[in-house]
This record gives structure tokens, C-alpha cells and sequence, in this order.
């Protein structure tokens, strides 16, 4: 019976090569399912053993405390050197973009404004 073990919606590629080499590291058997071509089904990473299940949960809970871990030094580090990405960092560097996407939204209002105005809603 093939069992539930890791999720890979919303998962960093890396993150998601990380835990396949853990798995594959530690002769744990598993196989993994896509997305599909629309994004419908859900991709995962199932366990063919029940076997492996708790030495396999007990890996993926270490890493995961390890890579919560790593990545909270690393942001403490960007964020005292004066290196974490803000919004107002974002905003400036890609200025265009957010201007495109103001227009954008402003000619939708505007013509779903003009069209119920026309029709007298």
C-alpha cells in the first residue's frame, strides 16, 4: 500500500532535490507524481513500503528542522548587512513593471465603468 509522505505543491525545486537525495540516499523506495499537463493532480512524493514510513518521516522532519534552521541564520545575516529584499527595494528596481501592471488595472476599471454607464446599470 503506497502512502503519503511529501507534498510538492508550493516547494522550491531545490528543496524538492534535496529530499529526493535524502530518500534515495537512505534506500528508502518511493516514487513521485506530477502536477499533469493542467496542474490538477497533486505532485507528491508517496512511499511504496508502510515499512519506511517512520525512518522516513524522522529524515524529512530532521531536514526540514535543518533547513528552517539555515534559512533563518541566512536571513538574519541579509537582513544586518542591509541586503534583504523590502518592497520598496522591489518597487524601485522594477518600477516598469509595477507602473504596466497600474495601467493595466486602472483600463480595466475604467472600461467596465464606461460599459455600465452605457447601458444605464
Amino acid at each position: 500500500m503506497t502512502l503519503l509522505l511529501f507534498k510538492l505543491r508550493g516547494v522550491p525545486e531545490d528543496e524538492a532535490d534535496e529530499v529526493r537525495e535524502l530518500l534515495t540516499a537512505q534506500d528508502i523506495d518511493f516514487y513521485e507524481t506530477s502536477a499533469g499537463n493542467w496542474g490538477m493532480s497533486m505532485p507528491a512524493l508517496w512511499l511504496r513500503d508502510a515499512v519506511d514510513l517512520e525512518k522516513a518521516r524522522y529524515l524529512l522532519n530532521d531536514y526540514q528542522q535543518q533547513r528552517f534552521l539555515t534559512s533563518r541564520e541566512d536571513y538574519l545575516q541579509r537582513k544586518k548587512s542591509h541586503q534583504q529584499q523590502t518592497w520598496l527595494k522591489s518597487f524601485k528596481e522594477k518600477l516598469s513593471l509595477y507602473c504596466a501592471y497600474l495601467f493595466a488595472m486602472g483600463l480595466v476599471i475604467y472600461v467596465s465603468v464606461k460599459l455600465l454607464l452605457e447601458l444605464g446599470l
